[in-house]
């Protein structure tokens, strides 16, 4: 089996802080035993979105963990809050429905029988409000493969499970709207690698465009790749929905693979934090021709699902195979699915490290080729920022394309 790992050297994630419970004196001294909370910085940071986390140490009697905001200093579990999921020694949380250049306060929580304690306070503030790049709904159903958006569904037959007929609310598609991707061309004169398909992260509750998706695409349009932008379903759709999105584009592109001029084999995915996620779900539930009859039997199959949606490669950027928060160790599935040799980047300052670590270290014992990259002092949310993972990619994606 062929593995490379590279591993940068390891900061601590998290500053340690001890924090305690509210009925509690400062200066009282701390049993070896008592809870302690850490705040993880904040990450991430969008007009509406950011993520903190935190560890909890000492997690034995914890009933519920998570982070919780507000405008004001030194917030509770009686203002905004989510909790946590998977392993309480290293976990992240989205603050969502925050308002555009506002400052925010977060800490990690922790409630037991006898009370809530908290980690340290964390202060951040959200970008300015941009504008919706969403295209209007509609277009030919027979599309031209090399427009800049293009549909992923005929009109009237996606497949769903997810009844989305009301007020738009705090969510960031329509009810109108329709998945597609954006194309961004190899130049014209240049040598074509293959094809790369982009998936942002968001907690499938918004798709981080900005910094994990049109920039990702152009960069690796500019090396030699056909690469899209998929705008998969998120909240109130669920994941499966979305990983059948990319199922749907990554057809498209197979079946377009003349058009595009590349070998109908050499086609990546790409994700980041919760797009890696659905990349993972679409390769473990949702390739060769599983089609939209797997979530319902409404769906009616068209020509497009008899093409594979198989992948030559994945790169989980700061993601793993598994659930959103909660990666899979199941090396029994990964073996049993047949996954894609998967590339892995993460930062030592990201939440979710050990679980990157975790995930890795079980899809290489289930015998899949990777290649692993861990960034000193890089957080959770680089994106496009940290130009070396993309270069270490493109390396990646030419070494396993020029083998097919």
């Amino acid at each position: 089996m062929k593995q490379h790992i590279f591993l940068y050297a390891v900061l601590s994630l998290f500053t340690v802080i001890t924090a305690t419970g509210c009925d509690e004196r400062p200066d009282s001294p701390m049993p070896d035993n008592a809870i302690r909370v850490e705040t993880a910085e904040v990450t991430a940071i969008t007009s509406n979105n950011a993520i903190s986390g935190g560890r909890i140490i000492n997690a034995q009697t914890i009933k519920e963990f998570g982070i919780c905001w507000a405008e004001t200093d030194n917030p509770t579990v009686s203002d905004n809050h989510n909790v946590g999921a998977g392993d309480t020694s290293s976990f992240a949380c989205y603050a969502t429905g925050l308002s555009a250049n506002t400052t925010y306060f977060v800490r990690a929580y922790a409630t037991t029988s006898a009370g809530t304690v908290y980690g340290q306070s964390r202060q951040f503030t959200t970008l300015v409000d941009s504008d919706d790049d969403t295209p209007p709904a509609g277009g030919d159903d027979e599309q031209n493969p090399l427009a800049s958006t293009i549909y992923l569904w005929p009109e009237g037959n996606m497949a769903k499970i997810t009844n989305y007929t009301g007020s738009q609310g705090s969510y960031q598609d329509p009810p109108s709207f329709r998945p597609y991707m954006n194309y961004f061309p190899v130049a014209e004169g240049m040598t074509v690698k293959g094809a790369v398909l982009v998936c942002a992260g968001g907690a499938f509750q918004f798709r981080s465009d900005q910094m994990e998706g049109t920039p990702v695409a152009q960069w690796f349009a500019r090396h030699g790749y056909q690469a899209f932008v998929v705008n998969y379903r998120v909240r109130p759709y669920t994941m499966e929905e979305g990983s059948l999105d990319l199922a749907r584009a990554i057809r498209f592109v197979r079946r377009h693979a003349a058009d595009y001029g590349i070998n109908p084999n050499d086609i990546a995915s790409v994700g980041f934090s919760a797009g890696g996620i659905l990349c993972g779900d679409e390769a473990l539930n949702f390739d060769e021709l599983v089609n939209g009859t797997a979530l319902t039997s409404d769906y009616r199959p068209d020509a497009l699902d008899e093409i594979s949606a198989n992948v030559c490669t994945i790169g989980m950027i700061y993601a793993f195979y598994g659930r959103l928060s909660v990666a899979s160790t199941d090396v029994g599935k990964f073996k049993a699915a047949k996954i894609p040799p998967t590339f892995f980047a993460y930062g030592t300052r990201d939440p979710f490290y050990r679980q990157f670590r975790a995930c890795a270290d079980a899809v290489r014992e289930a015998g899949v080729e990777i290649e692993q990259h861990e960034y000193e002092g890089m957080p959770h949310g680089f994106g496009y920022t940290h130009e070396e993972w993309m270069i270490s990619f493109d390396r990646w994606m030419t070494e396993i394309m020029s083998n097919d």
